[in-house]
């Protein structure tokens, strides 16, 4: 029987949020919060309009129904609500339906309020696509790209692990997904996870779940605490500013788990089972980081990690930086074919959120 060791205090801090200010629904029948209108007819952004001409403000768009659609299984549930796949009547096109009910918590409700904007503006091949936006009768539906081999936690669950030619499939494409968030969105994720890497069969993969992302500040930086705290970096459990470089630290926790199929933090002198959340936030913060085995694994692998998982914040390499790094560029004209792996999995029956 493990002894009981005390765990020293550990600082946690949850900076205050600030009051919401919202005028949920409109007596015309249309969800607002702030800019942001949303009726059954589709989305609107009132800042968007104020930047254009008078003759130029945008009608809501009306591309979908969501009685063009019949569901075939739910594939996901979530504090907010569930995910369904469905089929569109007329071109047969699948999707993923996420519907969130917004009698829910306010905390909840205004993740969705940032997740709509964010998918509003987002046009790039390495985010889920929201083709549509939706409000009716007290229910907020995305209509979202459907991913038909789940997320990076499905793949795992069935190869256990990947190789290192894949890996640098995988990352290469979500640094690509990462840039367009930073550089073009100034948007931090703060939830990166193998749940939220979508992958479908021809090997695309693709960053999904904006609900707790956040727009930095002029300085590209935040001090709010939320996200997975699992691959959550070190100066987010501290409660100090950070910035897009935190995306990186999860990115290389997401992809070292991939490699050795267990997450990195594990309990000392192989002891079974997980560390409890406070045990996994004092390993965060004052354990040093983990790395990759190099009697396993490349030293291009190896490199790769160490410039993602750094816990000074400004030793780490950016998403641009990582791109030319040894490890994407010693694969780069290698015909490696992530798509010859998936399409030979299981797809899954129900993703996890």
């Amino acid at each position: 029987m493990r002894s009981a060791k005390p765990l020293k205090q550990l600082k946690l801090s949850v900076p205050a949020q600030e009051a919401p200010v919202s005028n949920f629904l409109t007596a015309s029948g249309t969800f607002q919060d702030g800019d942001l209108l949303l009726n059954q007819k589709g989305l609107r952004l009132l800042s968007e309009e104020k930047q254009s001409q008078p003759s130029e403000t945008k009608e809501f768009d009306s591309e979908f129904s969501l009685a063009d659609f019949e569901t075939i299984r739910v594939i996901g549930k979530g504090s907010g609500g569930v995910v369904q796949l469905v089929r569109h009547k007329w071109t047969g096109q699948l999707y993923a339906l996420k519907a969130i009910q917004m009698n829910i918590q306010e905390t909840i409700r205004k993740q969705i309020v940032q997740e709509l904007k964010i998918n509003q503006g987002s046009q790039s091949p390495y985010i889920v696509v929201c083709h549509h936006s939706l409000y009716h009768n007290g229910i907020i539906s995305l209509v979202l790209e459907y991913m038909d081999r789940g997320s990076l936690t499905d793949v795992v669950k069935q190869v256990k692990t990947i190789l290192e030619p894949y890996l640098a499939v995988v990352c290469k494409q979500v640094l690509q997904g990462l840039v367009h968030l930073h550089n073009e969105r100034r948007v931090i994720h703060r939830d990166i996870k193998p749940s939220n890497l979508l992958v479908n069969q021809k090997g695309e993969v693709k960053i999904t779940d904006f609900g707790v992302s956040a727009v930095a500040s002029s300085m590209g930086q935040r001090d709010t605490f939320v996200g997975t705290y699992n691959y959550m970096a070190p100066e987010r459990i501290n409660g100090k500013s950070y910035d897009y470089k935190s995306d990186i630290w999860s990115l290389g926790m997401v992809i070292l788990e991939c490699a050795i199929g267990s997450f990195p933090y594990s309990r000392p002198d192989q002891e079974e089972g997980n560390l409890s959340f406070y045990e996994l936030l004092e390993a965060i913060v004052d354990q040093p980081a983990p790395s990759a085995p190099p009697d396993q694994f490349s030293p291009e692998f190896c490199s790769f990690i160490s410039s993602c998982i750094q816990k000074d914040p400004q030793k780490r390499l950016s998403a641009v930086e990582l791109l030319s790094h040894p490890f994407i560029k010693k694969f780069e004209n290698q015909d490696i074919d992530f798509g010859i792996l998936v399409a030979t999995l299981e797809a899954p029956t129900n993703f996890p959120r």
